[in-house]
C-alpha cells in the first residue's frame, strides 16, 4: 500500500487541522495510507519576541518546506495565513480547503466574562500577537492597552487565565472552533470592528510544484469560493508588499456571481488608516474552457480544476484594490509602520 507522508507543526491545533485534512483524503482514497510527521518551526521556538519583530517571512513554514524539499514528506498542511504570498521556488499551494469563520474572537479573563471590549474597564490590557488587530482595535477602543502575547493557543489561554496580566486576548475564531473551545468565545469581532488577516480561517496544502501526482491527489480538496476569495486577498497583500510587520487587513464575500474585496492599511497605533472596497464579476463557465498553462500558479496557488478566468478575475481584483490604495497614499502609511516596527 502506498504511503503518503504529511508534514505538520507539532501544536495541538496544527495536529487537529492536519488530522481533518488527512481524514478527508482517506475517505477519498481508501487505497492509500497516510503517515503524519510533526515538527517544530522557528515560530514555535522563538516565543519571547513579537512575531512582527523576528523579521522572517516564513516563520511557521520554513522547516516544513525543508522536509518537503528533501522528499521527507509529500505534502504539508498549514494555516493559509501563515503562508507568504511568494513561496520559495519549487513549491505551490495545491489545495485550499473550505474556509471556517475568518473572524477574530475575544476571549475574556474569567472575571470579565459577560463583558465586551467596549465595556472593559479603562486601561485594561488586551493580548494579541498581531499588529493588524492591535492597530484596528486601538483606533476603535482607545481606553484599552494592547500588549504582545505569544505561544500556541493552549499557552495563550493559560497566560490569560493564570497570570493576572491580561483582561482579554484576541484569537482567530477558527482556531478556537477547531479546538472545541467555542465556549470561551466572549465576542466575535465583525469587519466594521476588526477586519481579518489574508487567508484567515482557511487551510492550505503545500506541495512540490512539479509533483503532478500529489497535485492531482490534493487538488480535489479545493473549495472554489474559498479559493477565489483567498486569491483576491493574497494578490492584494502581495501587491501592497505587506507582511506580518505591517497592519494590513481584508474582508471578502461572494454573492450573486460578484466577488467583493475590502482591504485596509493602518499605522501601528491605528491613527492613520485607509480602506476601500471593490468588486468584480466572477464568470464560471459551465465546462472547463481553458487550454494548458505553462505556469499555472497565481499568488503561489495551483488550481487546475477551477476555471482559470475566475482565478484571474480574483487576482486582478486584489491587484486593482492595492493599486487604488497605493495611489491614495497607502505606501506612506505602510513605510512609516515598517520603520517604527523595526525601530522598537
Amino acid at each position: 500500500m502506498r504511503v503518503i507522508r504529511v508534514g505538520t507543526r507539532k501544536s495541538q491545533l496544527a495536529r487537529i487541522q492536519t488530522d481533518s485534512v488527512v481524514a478527508t483524503l482517506k475517505a477519498l482514497y481508501p487505497g492509500l495510507q497516510f503517515e503524519i510527521i510533526a515538527m517544530s518551526t522557528t515560530g514555535d521556538k522563538i516565543l519571547d519576541t513579537a512575531l512582527s519583530k523576528i523579521g522572517e517571512k516564513s516563520l511557521f513554514t520554513k522547516e516544513l518546506e525543508h522536509a518537503l524539499e528533501r522528499n521527507e514528506v509529500d505534502l504539508v498542511v498549514h494555516s493559509l495565513k501563515d503562508l507568504p504570498t511568494v513561496l520559495p521556488p519549487g513549491f505551490t499551494i495545491g489545495a485550499i480547503c473550505k474556509r471556517e469563520s475568518p473572524y477574530d474572537a475575544v476571549v475574556f479573563h474569567p472575571k470579565f466574562v459577560g463583558k465586551t471590549l467596549e465595556t472593559l474597564p479603562e486601561k485594561s490590557v488586551v493580548g494579541t500577537s498581531s499588529l493588524r488587530r492591535a492597530a484596528q482595535l486601538q483606533r476603535k477602543f482607545p481606553h484599552l492597552e494592547f500588549k504582545s502575547i505569544r505561544g500556541n493557543l493552549n499557552t495563550r489561554l493559560r497566560k490569560l487565565d493564570e497570570l493576572q496580566e491580561f483582561s482579554a486576548i484576541i484569537l482567530a475564531a477558527a482556531g478556537l472552533q477547531r479546538m472545541g473551545w467555542q465556549n470561551r468565545v466572549g465576542q466575535i469581532l465583525h469587519p466594521e470592528e476588526c477586519m481579518y488577516a489574508v487567508g484567515q480561517g482557511a487551510l492550505g496544502v503545500e506541495v512540490r510544484a512539479k509533483d503532478q501526482d500529489i497535485l492531482d491527489l490534493v487538488g480535489v480538496l479545493h473549495d472554489p469560493e474559498t479559493l477565489l476569495r483567498c486569491i483576491a486577498e493574497r494578490a492584494f497583500l502581495r501587491h501592497l508588499e505587506g507582511g506580518c510587520s505591517v497592519p494590513v487587513a481584508v474582508h471578502t464575500a461572494m454573492k450573486d456571481g460578484q466577488l467583493y474585496l475590502t482591504g485596509g492599511v493602518w499605522s501601528l497605533n491605528g491613527a492613520d488608516s485607509m480602506q476601500e472596497t471593490m468588486q468584480t464579476t466572477i464568470h464560471v463557465p459551465a465546462q472547463h474552457e481553458d487550454g494548458p498553462e505553462d505556469d499555472p500558479q497565481l499568488v503561489g496557488i495551483t488550481a487546475r480544476n477551477i476555471p482559470r478566468q475566475a482565478q484571474l478575475a480574483a487576482e486582478s481584483l486584489g491587484i486593482s484594490l492595492a493599486t487604488l490604495l497605493l495611489n491614495k497614499g497607502a505606501k506612506n502609511i505602510l513605510d512609516v509602520a515598517r520603520q517604527l516596527n523595526d525601530a522598537h
